[in-house]
């Protein structure tokens, strides 16, 4: 497996590649997101794990990520910095950072998540799952979703979507009239991740319901369940909604 280190500290770097390639991985290094973003475009056979510090020089690991994202929706991507706030995770998040972990790091830690990544992408590639086709197409009410382009269309306004949004949306479409703890939310689409935090969710659910909702502040599609999550509603006209609390709740097993 290939794994791109985007670091511009050369000890942090030096010691980075090492231990990829102790644990059998072919690794390049970049030192700045210009630099990364060129070797990512030219890469054969491509990367199959970045691993981004968020502070580097002239292009910011936020501005490369969302570079990157543009033109890869795929490649997993952790982010290794020394912003610890919770602002700077959320943005990190919002760019389409898969994983998060915050310097100084354990090692054991970092080589695991490193495992888990390379993992689930050696499955996805098994399975064919990043071929994408133009027909991969879901429509509920005015809203039209293509998730080969990931991009939403509701009525006239087109939206773009992040891997992450995307994975949420088609989890609910997939459900549809299922109450949906966070707690399953969590584990299924975001693989028990453990810089993802309810308040996340949340904040992706109403992200979705800007795009989808004629009115977002009064959501008939994507509601809210009082104390445990959410529930879709492909059809709201349909749907029984006078008491959500009562309805039975898919929790994980």
């Amino acid at each position: 497996m290939n794994i791109l280190v985007v670091e511009d500290e050369e000890n942090i770097a030096k010691i980075l590649r090492f231990n990829f390639e102790q644990e059998g991985y072919r690794v390049r290094v970049a030192g700045d997101g210009r630099t990364a973003l060129d070797l990512h475009h030219d890469a054969t056979p491509p990367f199959d794990l970045i691993v981004l510090d968020l502070m580097l020089p002239q292009m910011s690991g936020y501005e490369t990520c969302r570079e990157l994202r543009r033109v890869d929706e795929d490649v997993p991507v952790l982010a290794l910095t020394a912003r610890t706030l919770a602002e700077d995770k959320a943005q990190a998040f919002d760019c389409g950072v898969d994983q998060y972990i915050t310097k100084p790091f354990a090692l054991p830690e970092l080589l695991s998540r490193v495992r888990r990544l390379l993992e689930v992408r050696r499955r996805t590639l098994d399975n064919g799952v990043t071929t994408r086709t133009e027909r991969d197409v879901e429509r509920f009410g005015n809203v039209q979703v293509d998730f080969g382009r990931f991009e939403l269309h509701n009525g006239a306004e087109a939206h773009a979507l992040t891997t992450r949004e995307q994975e949420l949306l088609r989890y609910f479409l997939k459900y549809d009239g299922v109450v949906l703890s966070r707690s399953r939310l969590q584990s299924d689409v975001w693989r028990d991740s453990a810089e993802i935090t309810s308040r996340s969710i949340d904040n992706f659910v109403m992200r979705l319901r800007k795009m989808i909702e004629v009115d977002p502040t009064n959501p008939k599609h994507l509601v809210s369940v009082r104390g445990t999550g959410y529930r879709f509603f492909h059809n709201p006209n349909g749907a029984d909604g006078d008491d959500l609390d009562t309805a039975t709740t898919a929790e994980a097993t």
